[in-house]
């Protein structure tokens, strides 16, 4: 099998190559660095092994011979094994030297490029690298201190490419950043010339400290950083972190497969998502048996409407019908827009959709009976429709379509989520599974909730509810949580 090189790009899980995504997908085996974001690493499959051989600074966990000879090793197995490295492995981050023990000992590879800190993170803080009237042409340079770059770069050129219209950008140069600026001077730039140091470049926690060549040796600066010396540095196109949710972090309690939508909305508008899946969709008690039941029903016209409740009953009853004709004159009821959006993707458009998406809206926009109703739903679940459409005349059969237990997030996330801005809550569900998994004590300070029989779980429950969304959906949760942070 092949090993790949992957660059993970700068931190943004969005900025990995459409490449590097594919060959994650498919890993049995990732060796990651620390500057990989841990969520890239969800792109691989959940049984791949995951190996961490990150170097923190002044620590290495594992010496590079021994990252290259595991490489080695583990290429040679019928494995497809992902080198995942921050940035792009070739830009300073001895991929290089990977790939050449790899290619020593007949190991196929193939390098997947990633986008290059020295360039995306000045972008993300406002500063190109080249501009018109400012800079021609860019140079990237190591200030690493071991050994220290001064003794192998020639400080006097790189300070001459910047006096001549060049941008310097400086990888690993926290440490030496005295010395470094010292040199520059020394070598012809001005004291005066602007630098711009932008700590965790493209990540939630993104910071830009802006100063001069002069005061750069006592800037507060911590790494990872990455130091842009030069005019382009005086330039303020700032545009990631005037973001409006920058700097919050906000707390997702669905479960995994469905907080894709939620978690990046949220970080479109800047936040820091902690992911603490309170709740996990777990197959029906009787593996599903009653479903597939239902589901030649269905077929077999027996059912005057189909009502589904959420996106979750469609993903599961859907997929057992041959297609969308098999509904045929069947009724199709759709209790809000994520539900009607799950049914579009199978074929589907909904015959109803009340204008609340509440149970009990859904119950009074619907016909009554006689004849015979379909409700899918949750193994717990409340009974203000099968209660009320039977009060309508409706024969109803319902048929346990998933269950929700609790889930298992991780002691890492739960400790994050008692450090949040703000929680938020989609279900009652979540409400009361992250209670029973994290406790009140870890509740943030600001509680979202996406609609009022939430709220009301949530306040049975003790707790405070700041807002609740105008519109049922994730689009209106995140609405939400702006306007309770006052975004």
């Amino acid at each position: 099998m092949t090993v790949f090189l992957v660059g993970a790009g700068p931190g943004d899980p969005g900025l990995i190559t459409v490449r590097g995504a594919e060959v994650l997908a498919r890993a049995d085996l990732v060796v990651y660095d620390r500057l990989s974001v841990a969520s890239l690493l969800d792109l691989a499959p959940a049984g791949a092994e995951r190996i961490s051989v990150g170097k923190s600074p002044g620590h290495a966990s594992m010496a590079q011979a021994d990252i290259n000879a595991l490489l080695v090793a583990r290429g040679r197995t019928d494995e497809t094994v992902v080198r995942l490295k921050g940035g792009d492995p070739f830009v300073f981050a001895r991929g290089g030297e990977e790939a050449a023990a790899l290619a020593a000992a007949g190991v196929p590879f193939e390098v997947v490029p990633g986008i290059t800190s020295a360039v995306a993170v000045p972008a993300y803080a406002g500063v190109p690298v080249t501009h018109r009237g400012l800079a021609t042409s860019f140079t990237v340079v190591t200030g690493h201190e071991d050994p220290w770059a001064a003794s192998e770069t020639d400080w006097d050129a790189v300070a001459r490419l910047g006096a001549s219209g060049g941008t310097i950008v400086v990888l690993m140069g926290v440490a030496t950043r005295g010395a470094i600026a010292e040199r520059l001077v020394r070598g012809g730039l001005a004291p005066a010339t602007p630098v711009a140091a932008v700590r965790w470049g493209t990540r939630a926690e993104q910071e830009t400290v802006r100063t001069t060549l002069a005061a750069l040796g006592d800037a507060a600066l911590e790494a990872p950083a990455t130091i842009v010396v030069g005019p382009v540095a005086g330039l303020d196109l700032a545009w990631f972190e005037r973001r409006p949710l920058f700097g919050r972090r906000i707390v997702v309690t669905r479960a995994r497969q469905q907080a894709s939508a939620l978690v990046d909305r949220l970080r479109g508008l800047g936040a820091e998502t902690i992911e603490l899946p309170a709740i996990e969709i777990a197959d029906p008690a009787d593996g599903g048996a009653a479903l597939a039941d239902a589901a030649t029903a269905v077929a077999a016209a027996t059912y005057d409407w189909v009502v589904f409740t959420s996106a979750n009953t469609v993903e599961r009853l859907m997929p057992r019908l041959r297609d969308a004709r098999a509904l045929g004159a069947t009724g199709v009821a759709a209790i809000g827009p994520g539900t009607t959006a799950a049914l579009a993707r199978f074929g589907v458009a909904a015959d109803l959709v009340p204008e609340e998406s509440v149970a009990e809206a859904l119950l009074d926009a619907l016909p009554g009976g006689p004849g015979r109703v379909l409700l899918p739903q949750a193994a717990v679940a409340r009974d203000v429709l099968p209660r009320g459409l039977a009060a309508k005349g409706w024969t109803v059969d319902v048929v346990e379509a998933y269950r929700t237990v609790t889930g298992s997030p991780s002691p890492a996330a739960l400790d994050a989520a008692a450090t949040a801005d703000a929680i938020t809550f989609t279900s009652s569900s979540t409400v009361k599974n992250f209670l029973a998994v994290a406790g009140a004590e870890r509740l943030p300070p600001v509680v979202v909730c996406i609609g009022p029989i939430t709220a009301d779980t949530a306040r049975a429950a003790g707790l405070p509810v700041d807002v609740v969304a105008d519109a049922h959906t994730i689009d209106g949760l995140v609405d939400a949580v702006c306007r309770a942070l006052g975004a």
